[in-house]
Protein backbone atom coordinates (compact mmCIF):
# COMPACT_ATOMS: atom_id res chain seq x y z
CA UNK A 1 0.00 0.00 0.00
CA UNK A 2 1.11 3.46 -0.41
CA UNK A 3 1.66 5.95 1.95
CA UNK A 4 -1.53 8.04 1.80
CA UNK A 5 -1.72 10.12 5.08
CA UNK A 6 -3.61 13.25 4.98
CA UNK A 7 -1.35 16.04 4.92
CA UNK A 8 -3.42 19.14 5.07
CA UNK A 9 -1.83 22.19 3.05
CA UNK A 10 -1.08 24.92 5.20
CA UNK A 11 -0.39 28.26 3.58
CA UNK A 12 0.78 31.19 5.65
CA UNK A 13 -0.43 35.02 4.67
CA UNK A 14 2.10 38.05 5.75
CA UNK A 15 -0.38 41.08 5.95
CA UNK A 16 2.38 43.67 4.62
CA UNK A 17 -0.35 46.52 3.92
CA UNK A 18 -2.61 47.03 6.38
CA UNK A 19 -5.16 49.20 4.41
CA UNK A 20 -3.82 52.46 6.25
CA UNK A 21 -5.11 56.11 5.60
CA UNK A 22 -2.34 58.08 4.58
CA UNK A 23 -2.69 61.55 5.94
CA UNK A 24 -2.13 64.32 3.19
CA UNK A 25 -1.29 67.58 4.83
CA UNK A 26 -3.00 70.58 2.90
CA UNK A 27 0.81 71.84 1.38
CA UNK A 28 1.56 68.28 -0.15
CA UNK A 29 -2.00 68.11 -1.52
CA UNK A 30 -1.30 71.66 -3.19
CA UNK A 31 2.16 70.90 -4.58
CA UNK A 32 0.53 67.07 -5.78
CA UNK A 33 -2.23 69.32 -7.54
CA UNK A 34 0.27 72.23 -9.05
CA UNK A 35 2.09 69.29 -10.42
CA UNK A 36 -0.97 67.71 -12.22
CA UNK A 37 -2.01 71.08 -13.82
CA UNK A 38 -0.17 70.49 -17.22
CA UNK A 39 -0.98 68.65 -20.62
CA UNK A 40 -3.27 66.04 -21.76
CA UNK A 41 -2.79 62.85 -19.03
CA UNK A 42 -0.89 64.59 -16.42
CA UNK A 43 -3.83 63.53 -13.71
CA UNK A 44 -3.24 59.96 -14.39
CA UNK A 45 0.31 60.47 -14.34
CA UNK A 46 0.83 62.51 -11.15
CA UNK A 47 -1.98 60.26 -9.30
CA UNK A 48 0.23 56.73 -10.40
CA UNK A 49 3.39 58.68 -9.28
CA UNK A 50 2.33 59.69 -5.62
CA UNK A 51 0.49 56.21 -5.52
CA UNK A 52 -2.97 58.05 -5.27
CA UNK A 53 -6.50 57.29 -7.18
CA UNK A 54 -7.39 59.68 -9.73
CA UNK A 55 -10.38 60.43 -8.34
CA UNK A 56 -9.20 61.61 -5.02
CA UNK A 57 -6.38 63.95 -6.94
CA UNK A 58 -9.34 65.29 -9.56
CA UNK A 59 -11.54 66.10 -5.56
CA UNK A 60 -8.11 68.15 -4.89
CA UNK A 61 -8.11 69.90 -7.72
CA UNK A 62 -11.63 70.76 -7.48
CA UNK A 63 -11.06 72.08 -3.88
CA UNK A 64 -7.99 74.27 -4.75
CA UNK A 65 -10.14 75.86 -7.52
CA UNK A 66 -12.50 76.52 -4.95
CA UNK A 67 -10.18 77.55 -2.94
CA UNK A 68 -10.57 75.46 0.06
CA UNK A 69 -6.74 73.97 0.02
CA UNK A 70 -4.49 76.55 1.50
CA UNK A 71 -0.59 76.42 2.13
CA UNK A 72 0.64 77.41 5.64
CA UNK A 73 1.98 80.72 4.03
CA UNK A 74 -1.98 81.83 3.08
CA UNK A 75 -3.94 82.66 6.05
CA UNK A 76 -7.14 81.84 6.55
CA UNK A 77 -9.80 83.90 6.27
CA UNK A 78 -10.19 86.02 9.08
CA UNK A 79 -12.55 88.34 10.64
CA UNK A 80 -11.39 91.83 9.79
CA UNK A 81 -13.02 95.19 12.19
CA UNK A 82 -15.17 97.59 10.33
CA UNK A 83 -16.37 100.69 11.26
CA UNK A 84 -18.69 102.86 8.89
CA UNK A 85 -18.37 106.63 9.79
CA UNK A 86 -20.59 109.15 8.15
CA UNK A 87 -18.90 111.92 6.54
CA UNK A 88 -18.82 115.41 8.00
CA UNK A 89 -21.86 117.25 6.78
CA UNK A 90 -22.81 120.70 7.14
CA UNK A 91 -26.52 121.01 9.07
CA UNK A 92 -29.50 120.54 6.82
CA UNK A 93 -27.13 119.29 3.78
CA UNK A 94 -29.77 117.51 1.55
CA UNK A 95 -26.38 115.50 -0.59
CA UNK A 96 -26.14 111.29 -0.66
CA UNK A 97 -24.89 112.00 3.19
CA UNK A 98 -28.09 113.31 4.56
CA UNK A 99 -28.93 111.74 7.31
CA UNK A 100 -31.90 109.39 7.57
CA UNK A 101 -34.47 110.12 9.63
CA UNK A 102 -34.87 107.12 12.15
CA UNK A 103 -38.60 105.81 13.07
CA UNK A 104 -39.83 106.44 16.95
CA UNK A 105 -39.57 102.47 16.81
CA UNK A 106 -36.21 100.61 16.76
CA UNK A 107 -35.25 98.53 13.34
CA UNK A 108 -32.66 95.55 13.81
CA UNK A 109 -30.29 96.46 10.84
CA UNK A 110 -28.95 93.12 9.41
CA UNK A 111 -25.99 91.77 7.90
CA UNK A 112 -26.34 88.93 5.68
CA UNK A 113 -22.76 87.20 5.57
CA UNK A 114 -22.43 84.17 2.28
CA UNK A 115 -19.98 81.62 3.72
CA UNK A 116 -17.08 79.78 1.30
CA UNK A 117 -19.29 76.28 1.39
CA UNK A 118 -22.17 78.49 0.05
CA UNK A 119 -24.26 78.71 2.63
CA UNK A 120 -25.99 81.96 3.71
CA UNK A 121 -25.96 83.60 7.18
CA UNK A 122 -28.15 86.30 8.19
CA UNK A 123 -27.33 87.98 11.67
CA UNK A 124 -28.45 91.15 13.52
CA UNK A 125 -25.86 93.83 13.10
CA UNK A 126 -25.35 93.84 16.36
CA UNK A 127 -23.95 90.13 17.10
CA UNK A 128 -21.11 90.11 19.51
CA UNK A 129 -18.16 89.18 17.08
CA UNK A 130 -17.10 86.15 19.48
CA UNK A 131 -20.84 84.38 18.67
CA UNK A 132 -20.32 85.39 15.46
CA UNK A 133 -16.93 83.22 15.43
CA UNK A 134 -18.35 80.50 16.80
CA UNK A 135 -21.19 80.24 14.52
CA UNK A 136 -19.23 80.69 11.41
CA UNK A 137 -17.18 77.96 13.03
CA UNK A 138 -19.22 75.77 13.22
CA UNK A 139 -20.96 76.31 10.07
CA UNK A 140 -18.00 76.40 7.63
CA UNK A 141 -15.40 74.89 9.38
CA UNK A 142 -12.63 75.01 6.83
Amino acid sequence: MSDHRYRPEVEILSVTDTGRRRRWTDEEKVRIVEESFGGRGRVAETARRHDIGRTLLVRWRRQYREGRLMTGNEARPRFTPLAIATPDAPEGHDGPFAPVPTPATAQVQMADITLMNGRRLSVAATIDPMALARLVQALDPS
